[in-house]
């Protein structure tokens, strides 16, 4: 949780704090399963996010605007929904930040109740999407449900509950994970949302924060409820995570790397090297997520369409993220080319469902293609990339796919190496024969997709 403009909204003035409230029954309990478990959670290799902030995605900014688009969102291809926090939200030194969680084991009334979120995940799991949550396990409000019990947080030399170090999250309090009994309650809270509510897994916020070793407890703790198979997302870099069970870690690295390469003309090949320090601690299919925009670069940093070259070179980008080394992540609002960005803390604009529609359909041929190919999805990599063009085969069986993409705003000619030249392609798109030359020149933020 970068949360770039959290730091200006910290002058905002404090409001008195609540009294205490006693935890909630949720983490005391074990609740019953409701429903049953979805049983076609895809393999981590096959997946597809798409990352919904509620807050911008409907009229009336609730899980039943969700819900009425779970079409819409099935239509793009994706497989597995990604939802911003659903808690309840701090009031007392807060910026009325999704993440800045005053009850775990609640929800906030602005999305609706729990029957509401259930039929959301119903509806997805009779579409066959899996939904995962966003769990913030780092920190809490200051009015927390826990904050009587200061032992559970981190605290100064005077006693007082600080906020993560050198963060600037100065709305949030700091857990002590040093204290079994807040280890225990929260995992008890995130059991409590696979069984009260089927969800399929977590992204997890900051995961860098927290300790190997919770994680690894938690993860052990989880896989243990019965016919549930969970999908774990990092919102981290460490490579232990993949020890402790994540199947993801979140591509920070790659997002900084890609702009560098539209905005500085980085080489291309930078990918390559970022591909191997990316998995060098992977093991049986778990992978990268990586993105054009999320949550927090679309507001902090620009949209898509501001970073990447517009239309043409954002898809260009896409692309890479879709094809070569990763699980994609989407946007909500990405799928329509929104040329606004959704600013912190995403009150004040909603997405215009109605804009470009030929940037839809683009996303769409893009993942069916992805979603039609093993070898895109589980093949052995190979780069051909240059300083300009990304261009790469993945390869699984008899199945092989050559992508170029051509990260330049500039027509580049691009020597096709001798080894593809024996092959026979088809357009992956249309199915079409496709002549290859020795030198194919590129149009600007253009790129070629084929498949034998």
């Amino acid at each position: 949780m970068k949360r770039n403009l959290l730091i200006l909204f910290c002058l905002a003035a404090f409001i008195c704090l609540p009294k205490p409230a006693l935890f909630a029954q949720a983490s005391l309990t074990t609740p019953t399963q409701y429903g049953k478990p979805f049983k076609n959670v895809p393999d981590r290799r096959d997946v597809s996010i798409y990352q919904v902030n509620m807050r911008t995605f409907g009229k009336n900014g609730d899980f039943k605007g969700v819900t009425e688009r779970l079409d819409s969102i099935k239509a793009l291809g994706v497989n597995v929904i990604y939802l911003m926090p659903i808690y309840p939200v701090g009031v007392f030194k807060a910026v009325n930040s999704p993440y800045c969680i005053r009850d775990y084991a609640d929800i906030n009334k602005e999305f609706g109740p729990l029957n509401d979120l259930r039929q959301l995940v119903d509806g997805a799991h009779r579409r066959n999407l899996a939904v995962i949550l966003d769990w913030v396990g780092n920190h809490t409000s200051f009015d927390h449900v826990w904050i009587k019990n200061k032992s559970w947080y981190v605290q100064d030399s005077t006693g007082n509950i600080i906020s993560p170090p050198n963060m600037g999250w100065c709305d949030v309090a700091q857990l002590n994970f040093k204290n079994q009994d807040m280890r225990r309650a929260m995992i008890s809270d995130m059991k409590y949302w696979v069984l009260a509510a089927n969800v399929d897994g977590f992204r997890c916020d900051y995961a860098d924060g927290p300790p190997f070793d919770f994680w690894k407890e938690t993860f052990d703790t989880l896989k243990l409820i019965p016919n549930h198979k969970l999908l774990l997302l990092s919102e981290g870099g460490r490579n232990d995570h993949y020890k402790a069970g994540f199947d993801y870690n979140f591509g920070f690295n790659f997002f900084g790397n890609l702009r560098a390469i539209y905005e500085h003309n980085r080489s291309v090949l930078s990918i390559d090297s970022l591909n191997k320090t990316d998995y060098k601690s992977t093991a049986d299919g778990q992978q990268m997520v990586r993105y054009i925009t999320n949550h927090d670069v679309n507001g902090s940093d620009g949209t898509p369409l501001e970073l990447f070259g517009g239309k043409k070179g954002s898809m260009a980008a896409f692309v890479v993220v879709a094809y070569m080394k990763s699980v994609p992540m989407i946007y909500n609002g990405q799928e329509v080319g929104t040329p606004y960005r959704l600013l912190f803390p995403f009150t004040t604009k909603k997405i215009d469902w109605t804009l470009n529609p030929d940037v839809t359909a683009e996303y769409k041929k893009i993942i069916g293609f992805r979603n039609s190919s093993i070898a895109i999805r589980r093949g052995a990599l190979t780069s051909y990339s240059n300083a300009d063009v990304c261009a790469f085969t993945k390869e699984d069986g008899k199945e092989k796919a050559f992508v170029m993409s051509n990260l330049r705003n500039k027509a580049v000619t691009y020597t096709l190496p001798a080894s593809l030249m024996k092959s026979s392609w088809k357009d992956a798109f249309t199915g079409k024969k496709v002549s290859t030359r020795s030198i194919i020149t590129l149009e600007p933020y253009s790129y070629l997709v084929m498949k034998n």
